[in-house]
């Protein structure tokens, strides 16, 4: 199969999924619904006598097996923890991670929820527990394979990838050159004041998408991003407020019901405007390096616009200006 590392989906025609499905060892209805997905592929897949599933196609060329098998082993590791994720099946003599056809994918079962509310406090300190209950089994083992969250791999790497592609506009490449390589110095420094910390295995991209909601609180899904990292992590992202009051008032619900589970390092508050500005790199580059499949100009159309970059830009001197006042707070202490 030829597969193009900007087009790897081309050949995933209907066919080849309900196939790798029977490949399996399930007979499938032929009812086949294509999920909201960008970086792999997801579908709902009818199955004969028995309730759909879901299966995901990973991304080729991304991650390799032994990194896809480390967010299957940690899926499992929360499952028997009683933890809510949607972990995948274990099935084709108890594996998790199946190949068809130079596809790699996995199956799970199909699960409802709602949005989580990120203005109703009592289900923000749920998620407190629930975050707080993931890090503990987190922490007890590391990842070797997957990647760390860090200076380099989100900002460096990142700014890189959009700087040697040419995606940023030749008029703003010296004004972006000059606003991340200053935010960055500012990400490290940091860093390196808030001191030691705990780097553990994290869900990721911990954000309202990511939680299934119903009467039994929070289910967490797509591990595909687990990472190392610091835990603010996976809790900054659930803040959102108009003014500092509100998004402190959010944040000490989240971390009163987390510490019932886990230990909360404080210091590590301060690393959140690091974070934000790392993310905004790392979500460019994410834009980037996908930008000649085809889904993603279709569902992106705002993205590598003069608008887009010039909006960037901005951001990123607001970020450069907001680690100026995190600095001077974590120097004054």
């Amino acid at each position: 199969m030829d597969q193009n590392k900007n087009t790897p989906y081309a050949n995933l025609d209907p066919a080849l999924i309900l196939d790798a499905i029977e490949s399996v060892g399930y007979q499938c209805t032929g009812s086949l619904f294509a999920l909201n997905s960008f970086e792999n592929r997801v579908y709902q897949i009818g199955i004969e006598d028995s309730a759909p599933l879901i299966v995901k196609f990973y991304r080729p060329h991304r991650w390799s097996n032994e990194t896809i098998q480390e967010e299957h082993t940690f899926s499992a590791e929360l499952a028997e923890h009683e933890i809510p994720v949607v972990a995948p099946l274990a099935i084709a003599n108890g594996e998790t991670l199946h190949h068809f056809k130079d596809f790699r994918f996995a199956v799970f079962a199909r699960l409802g929820g709602r949005a989580l509310e990120l203005d109703n406090l009592e289900n923000l300190e749920w998620m407190g527990r629930f975050i707080g209950r993931l890090h503990a089994v987190g922490a007890c083992k590391s990842f070797k394979h997957r990647m760390q969250l860090n200076s380099q791999t989100y900002g460096h790497d990142s700014f890189k990838f959009l700087n040697d592609n040419l995606f940023i506009p030749a008029a703003l490449k010296i004004s972006f050159e000059e606003v991340v390589t200053s935010a960055l110095i500012k990400v490290e420094e940091i860093f390196h004041h808030v001191g030691k910390i705990n780097l553990i295995r994290l869900h990721g991209d911990c954000h309202s998408g990511n939680v299934l909601w119903n009467d039994a609180g929070p289910r967490i899904v797509d591990l595909d991003d687990c990472l190392t990292g610091p835990a603010i992590q996976d809790i900054w992202m659930l803040l959102s407020g108009d003014t500092d009051e509100q998004v402190t008032l959010k944040l000490n619900r989240i971390l009163e019901g987390y510490e019932e589970f886990y230990d909360f390092n404080y210091r590590e508050i301060y690393l959140i405007e690091a974070l934000r500005t790392l993310r905004l790199l790392h979500y460019s580059a994410w834009l980037a390096k996908r930008w000649e499949d085809p889904a993603f100009p279709l569902n992106f159309p705002w993205f590598n616009t003069s608008a887009y970059w010039q909006e960037l830009l901005e951001d990123l001197r607001e970020q450069d200006m907001l680690l100026d006042k995190v600095l001077l707070k974590i120097t004054l202490l």
